[in-house]
């Protein structure tokens, strides 16, 4: 028999995020999905139509004050799994590289996760194995990176793989285990119609990582198919 976990999922309104919450709900668990805005995720909120054990939440995760208060809102939870999913990707090249949007690229991409971990620790540690998982790329990927440009979106994935290994190793003695998990190429909005894979294929793989992790691979970069991703 399974048992019921509970999870939540930051940028849940579409892609890798929504299927993440089809997969979770449809296998049983209780799913508190977050996007930022509610009102637009129509997909989303016709998934938990269909599930009452999902629960659509609005968040900007942006807001290092909004995540902070949706902790205070969630205080009595229990979270077994913490998916920070939500990312941005905007175009940069030498010569067209904006710095506003480069710092709010890190807003959303590197920083989220750190406050997430922070604010929901105590919901975390309720877990009897807590789980903190980020979501990256192998764009964020220093020895893959073959091709140079697109330096706002790799930077902040760079940025987000050293935050996630040093969250590892400060929440080692509250038994919660940290993962940065690789997508793979999926064909989503943000990864474009040339993608080598499905939502379906990739948020299958990774949530077998998630189930095998533990804090003994606890900071490790992993992709969708288990193996390990260089850095």
């Amino acid at each position: 028999m399974t048992t019921t976990q509970t999870i939540l999922i930051t940028g849940a309104n579409r892609g890798i995020g929504l299927e993440y919450v089809s997969q979770y709900a449809q296998a049983g668990h209780t799913v508190y999905a977050t996007v930022r805005d509610v009102g637009s995720a129509y997909d989303l909120q016709a998934l938990a139509a269909r599930h009452s054990q999902v629960h659509v939440l609005p968040l900007d995760v942006a807001d290092i004050s909004a995540i902070r208060a949706l902790a205070t809102q969630l205080s009595e939870l229990t979270i077994d799994i913490l998916i920070s999913n939500a990312g941005i990707y905007p175009p940069s090249g030498l010569g067209t590289t904006d710095p506003q949007a480069w710092l709010h690229a890190f807003q959303v991409n590197t920083l989220t996760t750190y406050y997430l971990a922070e604010s929901f620790l105590t919901q975390l540690q309720r877990a009897e194995k807590g789980k903190v998982i980020a979501m990256t790329s192998k764009m964020g990927s220093i020895t893959d990176n073959s091709s140079g440009g697109e330096y706002i979106y790799r930077s902040t994935k760079t940025a987000l793989n050293m935050v996630v290994k040093s969250l590892a190793l400060d929440l080692q003695p509250f038994n919660i285990a940290v993962a940065l998990l690789h997508p793979g190429w999926v064909r989503t909005d943000m990864g474009g119609p040339n993608g080598l894979i499905n939502t379906e294929t990739s948020v299958t793989g990774l949530r077998k990582v998630i189930d095998e992790l533990s804090v003994a691979r606890s900071g490790e970069f992993i992709a969708y198919d288990g193996k390990t991703v260089p850095w």
